[in-house]
């Protein structure tokens, strides 16, 4: 990649990210007469304003909620910003998904917005702050590689955003301002972007010390410390996670698509198969087709893909993803692409590689199937969200008994106190999807776990069985095996549908997946 130092032997302004990485090599020439030239002889800008995306309008009527739910008090929701991975150079950016959702602004996201609630009469005003571009006659446009056009490509002004989202905007500098008015009312999502989250923490703290000051010091709302737990946060948090329990239709549609796409990358992966199995580190090759096309249809991969063969299906979290890929074996892949506007999908199949399922192998996975369709069987709106994962258990249960790997049986092993079938299947079988792939992780238990499914509610059915290579509590035909079946479910008016469905489930729908993508 071409050298991002060049920046201090001019004024430029910088990122504070940059400063101090590469003082001693900066080269960009300084002179007035290079500055002079450099700024002129550029076409004009088409400043044709966007009309506003399909996804303003929902994302209008969340912020709406929120309002209600805190009114007078402002509400200071970031973006996050560019993350460091070494000297120079950063991760890719990805915006917070509490802001997202609440803008609707996606991978095309500025690093370091921020989303404002300002409280009014009736309700709140939302404004986006950003930082504005600079001019082509600006140092900032060819001396800053942080925000500088000249190295990162354009970036939208403030009005284009403004229409494109529906959404009032200001200039990022004008936040100073703001902040600085912050009182012990006022939330911030912590976790988005730590240094706006200092900001709040001091600006409270002062607001807070002045209080007691002025009036005294029994009548000061409460004390704060910097980065400490703050309970008003949290329940911000909360809130905003909850609200992304159930899904409009925008984000269902957004689903669908994100399925679709990994469901095209999954047999992308299965016609590499002789590449695939011919290379020391097969799986690195799993993973690159598939990001080839989450990259081709969307933002990214959705989380860290998990292409496990062989023995490795058996851990939960592979993602080292470095070992071969070996005829007989099976190969696990949990994998979902994510769209640009962050909705991902989280499927997960396992398939033979050279397409035909061993004995042992057809009974795991047959086992694991059943335990996926029980599961999706007790789907509906009012059923409790916990009931999914207690019918793949029975089956679980059910299953390792039968084969003599528990020291009770099914029903003994399914009391709270034992559990045993949990050795093999020590995750849980179900998990909110959406922005993240794992949503809605901050809301309540009693709406999550101990919640009632309703209709427009986005969930992963996922049981599995894994065998460890060194478990001496099963045969050894049985070692080495790990099986997991995910498919993401919607639950609707009147029962459930499997979103995933049309990607081959079943022992011969896999077998002949396999071999009919091998030509």
């Amino acid at each position: 990649m071409s050298e991002t130092s060049d920046t201090s032997t001019t004024t430029a302004p910088t990122a504070p990210d940059e400063e101090g990485r590469n003082a001693n090599r900066s080269t960009t020439p300084g002179s007035e007469g290079f500055k002079r030239f450099i700024g002129d002889g550029w076409a004009e800008r088409d400043e044709t304003l966007p009309p506003a995306r399909e996804q303003a309008a929902h994302a209008a009527a969340r912020r709406a909620t929120v309002s209600a739910a805190f009114p007078g008090q402002r509400l200071i929701v970031p973006a996050g910003d560019m993350k460091q991975r070494s000297n120079d150079t950063d991760y890719p950016f990805r915006a917070h998904s509490a802001f997202a959702h609440l803008t609707g602004w996606g991978s095309d996201s500025e690093p370091g917005a921020v989303l404002i609630l300002e409280p009014t009469a009736d309700g709140h005003e939302a404004t986006v702050y950003f930082r504005e571009r600079a001019g082509r006659d600006s140092e900032e446009f060819y001396a800053n590689p942080a925000i500088g056009e000249f190295w990162i490509g354009a970036r939208p002004s403030l009005v284009h955003v403004a229409a494109d989202l529906a959404l009032a905007t200001r200039d990022l500098a004008d936040l100073d301002h703001l902040l600085s008015a912050v009182d012990t009312a006022t939330l911030v999502v912590r976790e988005a972007d730590a240094a706006i989250t200092e900001r709040v923490d001091h600006a409270r703290i002062r607001w807070a010390a002045e209080t007691a000051l002025s009036t005294n010091a029994a009548d000061t709302p409460f004390s704060l410390e910097v980065n400490a737990e703050h309970e008003p946060d949290a329940e911000l948090a909360r809130v905003l996670s909850e609200l992304r329990l159930v899904k409009d239709d925008y984000e269902v549609a957004e689903l669908r698509a994100a399925i679709d796409a990994t469901q095209r990358g999954f047999t992308e992966v299965l016609e590499e198969l002789p590449r695939i199995t011919s290379e020391v580190r097969g799986e690195r090759v799993i993973e690159g087709v598939f990001a080839t096309r989450a990259r081709l249809d969307g933002n990214d991969v959705g989380y860290g893909s998990i292409a496990a063969a062989g023995p490795h299906a058996t851990i939960l979290h592979w993602t080292r993803n470095d070992g071969p890929v070996v005829p007989g074996d099976l190969v696990l892949l949990d994998a979902g692409v994510e769209r640009d506007s962050y909705y991902t999908a989280d499927i997960t199949r396992t398939f033979p590689v050279n397409g035909t399922f061993s004995a042992v192998q057809r009974q795991v996975y047959e086992a694991v199937l059943e335990a996926a369709d029980a599961a999706f069987a007790v789907v509906r709106p009012g059923a409790i969200f916990r009931e999914v994962h207690a019918a793949a258990m029975a089956v679980i249960a059910r299953k390792t008994a039968e084969w003599g790997f528990l020291p009770v049986s099914a029903e003994e092993s399914l009391e709270p106190e034992n559990q045993f079938h949990r050795r093999y299947m020590v995750h849980g079988t179900s998990h909110h999807l959406g922005l993240d792939v794992h949503d809605c992780a901050q809301a309540r238990r009693s709406l999550y776990l101990d919640g009632e499914l309703a209709p427009g509610m986005v969930f992963t059915i996922e049981p599995g069985l894994y065998f460890q290579p060194d478990d001496l509590t099963v045969p050894a035909e049985f070692r080495g095996i790990g099986v997991r079946i995910e498919d993401d479910i919607l639950v609707t008016a009147d029962g459930a549908e499997n979103l995933s469905a049309r990607i081959p489930r079943t022992v011969d729908e896999v077998e002949a997946w396999v071999r009919g993508s091998r030509g």
